[in-house]
């Protein structure tokens, strides 16, 4: 305990640093909170940063999932009070009938299942909406029109206008205003309303039967993507106890399709679907898809994407089949058929094969190369998840390595928050034989400016970093021996043990990618970018990086952490 006090005590000017900035975006959010929005996009000021800020002063992520566990026991006053909500928006329940909605649920994969099902659709030339969570670099990127986020400028249309009715009717309604993920799925179905989608692909936030998503009431079609263990102390902590939530997403006669699951969690979805009058079908093997011998190719990389692709397949069917002949695809359905039947594994057609191998998923099983440094970019952040990742990375990277012209240094940059069991996933990790493990917080960098895209409130800056202190000891425990030690905040006047070789802390991610990439990425050694200090003793040690032929850096642990990465590889994730 003594040693992160001390720690922290001499990164204070840090911390402050960061507190600074975050006290910008606060002060630029309540200066537009309370003025009129009627006339809102028309009004100066009302810009899409001020936008971002406002929807900030909503970030109360952190209380709203302690509402949720203290009424587990009450699902449909959430689903209620999200109605009231609605409703203040000038929306009802009815009108989210006419996005004819994919609802799509699940632990591992509902993100990529929606992105191959959305890519699908939009093959045969139909005007799509996704809305998905969360965001890696701009919150736009949750709502998605066609496959591109929303403008600025659209986005800050529709969020006066939703945020102005709130703000009225907010006297006469206890003084209540939703919180972040509310709001945001409030804003995701009047954008698709007003830009008269054909279709709305729907990504689950948290669970299914209590999530605000959840309020749709006439899907066309749902699914639920591989079922594990994540968010246990609002799902519960056991497969079975998830399942049941995820299966709440079903509707009286509404087809649902889910990929293979746990024995456990496949009954209780089958007592589900009972229950609701669910109609509910198991996806074949990817390989059982009838193409002449072509095997079918994905845009996105990694084994455990073929079930996701399936499903994806089986939920763009059923939708395809209820558009060209709604008659006949809902009298096919027998709501008293309460068996789990196989589904057909059918001839998919060309635009099918095409959405499948053009889908692009940023920030899942990507491969990034800059220069000499390659990044291998994925947001796995639960057990299951992190054992995929580790699959994809160590076939990924080898293929890369052949053709290295001499050694690769391997670097682990990690983060995990919230309920995430870290040290599990960093054990995983360890066969992938890393010279350097590093470890930062989700702060993209540590200047005065309000980059509030990114910002979060409900977590204090000390907070972050002691995670990432544990992070770095569970990782020295997993690897015991050698000449490792505790590690410290590798910046100018900060603790650094001196016998620390291998486990690393960086206060934010640009500081750890500068010292990771030393100077070799060219997007990295802009001179505009501010550079931290760091101790002589730490730049001698990363005299490997110097000298290897090439760097192979695999981010993972939190899709907070890919999204802050991207923004500094990749400018135009910003734009």
């Amino acid at each position: 305990m003594l040693y992160f006090s001390v720690t922290f005590q001499q990164s204070s000017r840090f911390s402050a640093l960061l507190r600074e900035r975050d006290s910008v975006c606060r002060l630029a959010g309540s200066a537009f909170r309370h003025r009129s929005t009627k006339t809102a996009p028309q009004l100066p000021g009302m810009e899409y940063q001020d936008a971002i800020c406002t929807l900030n002063t909503l970030q109360t992520n952190a209380s709203a999932l302690q509402q949720v566990r203290q009424e587990r026991n009450h699902p449909q006053q959430q689903l209620q009070a999200m109605q009231g909500f609605l409703e203040r928006a000038g929306l009802t329940v009815e009108e989210l009938n006419r996005l004819n909605i994919i609802h799509v649920t699940g632990t591992k994969g509902k993100g990529s299942t929606c992105a191959f099902t959305e890519k699908i659709l939009r093959s045969y030339g139909l005007r799509t909406g996704f809305y998905s969570s969360p965001h890696l670099v701009q919150v736009r990127e949750r709502i998605r029109i066609n496959g591109q986020p929303i403008g600025k400028d659209i986005f800050t249309k529709y969020f006066w206008q939703i945020y102005g009715r709130l703000e009225e009717s907010k006297p006469a309604s206890g003084g209540t205003m939703p919180a972040y993920f509310r709001f945001l799925t409030i804003l995701a179905f009047h954008v698709f309303l007003q830009e008269k989608v054909d279709v709305a692909v729907i990504e689950v936030g948290i669970g299914g039967a209590y999530d605000c998503t959840n309020i749709i009431r006439k899907p066309w079609v749902c699914g639920v993507a591989s079922l594990g263990i994540d968010h246990t102390q609002i799902l519960g902590d056991t497969i079975e106890k998830i399942a049941w939530q995820k299966g709440g997403i079903f509707k009286p006669g509404v087809p649902a399709f889910t990929v293979s699951q746990p024995e456990g969690a496949m009954a209780v979805l089958r007592d589900r679907a009972k229950e609701i009058q669910c109609p509910l079908w198991v996806c074949p093997n990817l390989d059982e898809y009838q193409t002449d011998g072509t095997a079918l190719h994905l845009g996105l990389a990694g084994k455990h994407q073929r079930w996701n692709a399936s499903l994806a397949l089986q939920l763009s069917n059923s939708w395809l089949k209820r558009r060209c002949s709604p008659d006949q695809s809902l009298s096919a359905i027998n709501p008293e058929n309460t068996r789990v039947q196989p589904a057909t594994a059918f001839r998919p057609s060309s635009e099918m094969m095409m959405g499948l191998a053009n889908t692009e998923w940023p920030g899942r099983n990507q491969t990034l190369k800059n220069g000499e440094v390659t990044y291998f970019l994925d947001g796995a952040h639960t057990v299951r998840s992190m054992q995929a990742c580790v699959d994809w990375f160590k076939g990924s990277a080898a293929q890369h390595e052949k053709n290295a012209s001499g050694p690769v240094a391997r670097v682990l940059l990690f983060n995990a928050t919230g309920d995430r069991d870290s040290a599990a996933m960093l054990k995983l990790l360890v066969p992938c034989h890393f010279d350097f493990a590093v470890f930062c917080p989700n702060i993209t960098e540590a200047i005065v400016s309000c980059n509030a895209d990114q910002q979060n409130f409900n977590v204090s800056v000390e907070n972050m970093l002691t995670r990432c202190m544990d992070n770095a000891r569970s990782w020295h425990l997993h690897n015991r021996g050698g000449d490792q030690g505790g590690a410290g905040l590798l910046i100018e006047e900060r603790l650094v043990p001196d016998n620390q070789a291998h486990t690393l802390v960086f206060p934010c991610i640009l500081s750890a990618l500068q010292w990771i990439s030393q100077g070799r990425d060219a997007v990295l050694a802009d001179p505009n970018k501010q550079v931290l200090a760091v101790k002589p003793n730490i730049r001698a040690k990363a005299a490997v990086l110097r000298e290897a032929a090439q760097i192979h850096v695999l981010v993972t642990g939190s899709l907070h952490l890919v999204g802050g990465v991207l923004k500094h590889l990749n400018p135009t994730y910003s734009n």
